[in-house]
């Protein structure tokens, strides 16, 4: 098995891929041990890692953040290892309710939107979102009140230093050209 690595815009996360589905399908965050314990073993053997403060799991990529003062010298390999121990012996990304649970809850939450709100949401997933995933991130649509558009910033992104100029230089112009009812784009805490 190889791994290959990508930087991030934000510093302090990498990515990982594995080469093979690591959700196979939604996004999974997984910002503490405690959400690793309930959602995902290969999140929970990644925070075994000591230096490791949060998981985001893609599609086909793990996004992994240090803590801070910590070193990827030190913490990448180990990180490696764990990854490739992981799908070597085969154990599952995900516990077996957590994907599915993962995918209704998405569902659910986009349920009786109103037009606009459906129009910033199409656009952020066609869009925005497949770009974002490309740097081991993913933004999630929360909600639009009074014109501003509420967004989660997720793995990479939360917490990247150019994620401000994300938001409002590239999604908040590209809203307000598709939907004029946009006045702003605020990011909201997970």
């Amino acid at each position: 098995m190889f791994i290959q690595t990508e930087d991030t815009p934000n510093p302090s996360t990498i990515k990982f891929l594995p080469g093979q589905p690591v959700t196979g399908g939604a996004p999974v965050d997984v910002p503490t041990m405690e959400d690793a314990d309930k959602h995902s073993p290969l999140a929970k053997t990644l925070f075994d890692i000591s230096g490791v403060s949060s998981v985001f799991l893609g599609n086909d990529f793990v996004s992994v953040t240090k803590a801070e003062g910590k070193e990827w010298s030190v913490l990448k390999p180990r990180i490696l290892a764990g990854i490739m121990d992981h799908y070597m012996a085969g154990l599952p990304v995900l516990n077996e309710d957590s994907a599915s649970d993962s995918n209704a809850s998405d569902a659910s939450r986009y349920e009786g939107l109103d037009e606009i709100s459906l129009q910033i949401k199409e656009i952020l997933d066609e869009r925005v979102r497949p770009a974002v995933a490309m740097d081991g991130g993913d933004i999630v649509f929360d909600r639009f009140e009074g014109g501003i558009v509420y967004l989660e910033m997720r793995g990479a992104c939360s917490g990247c230093p150019s994620s401000t100029a994300t938001l409002k230089m590239g999604i908040e112009n590209m809203l307000k050209h598709f939907i004029p009812e946009v006045v702003e784009v605020q990011p909201v805490e997970a």
